[in-house]
């Protein structure tokens, strides 16, 4: 039996902590599409391709393989585990502009859409909810604060990068929320039938709790 929650929202907004306390819960299968973007990203710092050069970009599409290990929460491209490369800041600072490519954002809907296919899964990113999979059984849209947002990023980041600065984590959320809201495709918004949960005053459990009790009611009914 087939399964799909969708959420959506801005960096910071808790999509990824929360979507992972649900598939767990509930024995759903994770995806983060998010990482998916960020291994396109890595691949381009890594072979020096500039995030100008669209037509380069989209001829080297091919090449890049992306596997995800839900089970472990690894993330591989061309086999190399990148699971911490691809959260450091300069991975972050272009992955909302390689996510605005159409070309890449089709690549990588297909796969998220095979990946999806026949199983209970969560999925989070930025238009779940409106263009992977605009039939979703449920759809969430997590927003917060952006002060409190850039807060958590930062903390988050803290951890693998000592050197961060809690401005610089606010600047690039100010700049990747103007990308993604306005990108021609795939832009961030609140789907119509979105479900819209403000996580600013609510911890991460529950926030998760509430998500898991519009799903067993989703499923029961």
């Amino acid at each position: 039996m087939s399964f799909l929650v969708a959420i959506d929202g801005p960096a910071g907004s808790g999509k990824g902590t929360i979507a992972q306390i649900i598939a767990d819960k509930l024995n759903f299968i994770k995806i983060d599409t998010g990482a998916m973007y960020r291994c396109v990203a890595l691949y381009l710092l890594e072979n020096n391709i500039e995030i100008n050069n669209i037509q380069k970009i989209i001829s080297k599409l091919d090449e890049i393989n992306i596997k995800i290990d839900e089970s472990k929460e690894l993330v591989y491209l061309n086999n190399e585990n990148v699971t911490d490369k691809i959260r450091q800041p300069n991975v972050s600072k272009i992955v909302s502009q390689v996510s605005s490519i159409k070309e890449v954002r089709l690549k990588l809907i297909d796969l998220q859409r095979k990946i999806a296919s026949d199983k209970k899964v969560v999925m989070e990113g930025r238009d779940i909810t409106t263009v992977v999979f605009p039939n979703a059984n449920v759809k969430i849209y997590l927003d917060a604060k952006l002060e409190i947002r850039a807060e958590r990023r930062y903390l988050e980041v803290l951890e693998k990068n000592k050197d961060i600065k809690y401005e610089d984590v606010l600047n690039n959320i100010i700049i990747r929320d103007k990308n993604d809201k306005e990108k021609e495709f795939g832009a961030l918004k609140v789907a119509d039938d979105a479900i819209v949960i403000d996580t600013t005053y609510l911890n991460i459990e529950e926030v998760a709790d509430k998500i898991i009790n519009i799903i067993k009611m989703k499923m029961k009914g």
